[in-house]
């Protein structure tokens, strides 16, 4: 799962998905190239839903998807990440994975915490070739049936990582309840974000279910510049 990202700035996101500033959330220049954690308002990237043809639009939203049944957009539980293996029947994402609500979440870099040591050190991951990140998500446009205000959201998918050679070592790991004694790695529930690259954007923001689920897979090792998180300088 995914608890810390940063989005890149407004021109790099709409120069990589080739976004015209006309069809960018005004607001979005309070969002770009910060620290986002859960909650927070986040840039995303979608279909348009005011063309009948095929563009995109960069939206400003909740970094946690608010579902369809809500009464309120103060959502209580988790709903930054969305588990791919189980999202179609969830009922906080079921409706916007049926109906093609499919979204690109920009990140420049992302953080996942590494328990090796026996205790937490995060880590940084970006991409080899330095261009940005963009996470395959979900969004749903929540609407206030008191004010008629309009909240936008979204959430991260993610896919089962306990075979991947890098993704499987993140995470504070599952111990046996009785032994306390760490799980073996094929009982553990490790997870990774899912990387969709630029020549699969319209599969995955315009194809079918059956398109977009063919992209559901976990990224090569050789893609993520991973390291200790570096602060100040220092690791």
């Amino acid at each position: 799962m995914c608890t810390r990202y940063i989005s890149p700035d407004q021109a790099s996101i709409e120069r990589e998905w080739h976004i015209g500033r006309a069809n960018s959330d005004p607001w979005l220049t309070k969002v770009f190239a910060q620290e986002l954690y859960p909650r927070q308002q986040g840039p995303f990237v979608r279909r348009s839903r005011e063309d009948a043809g095929y563009s995109l639009e960069l939206v400003a939203g909740r970094w946690g998807l608010i579902p369809p049944f809500s009464t309120t957009p103060e959502v209580k539980f988790a709903t930054y990440n969305a588990r791919s293996e189980e999202m179609a029947g969830k009922a906080s994402f079921r409706d916007a994975w049926a109906r093609g609500q499919r979204c690109i979440v920009p990140a420049t870099v992302f953080y996942e915490p590494n328990w090796e040591t026996g205790k937490n050190v995060w880590w940084q991951f970006k991409r080899t070739d330095g261009l940005p990140w963009g996470l395959a998500g979900l969004w749903n446009r929540w609407v206030d049936r008191q004010t008629g205000e309009v909240h936008e959201s979204y959430t991260m998918l993610t896919l089962g990582a306990n075979s991947h050679p890098l993704m499987s070592r993140m995470h504070k790991p599952e111990r046996d309840p009785a032994t306390r004694e760490p799980l073996p790695l094929a009982l553990q529930d490790k997870r990774s974000v899912i990387p969709i690259e630029q020549g699969d954007a319209h599969q995955w923001l315009a194809g079918t279910v059956a398109q977009a689920q063919a992209l559901l897979k976990l990224p090569q090792a050789d893609l993520f510049d991973a390291e200790p998180e570096q602060k100040d300088g220092l690791f």
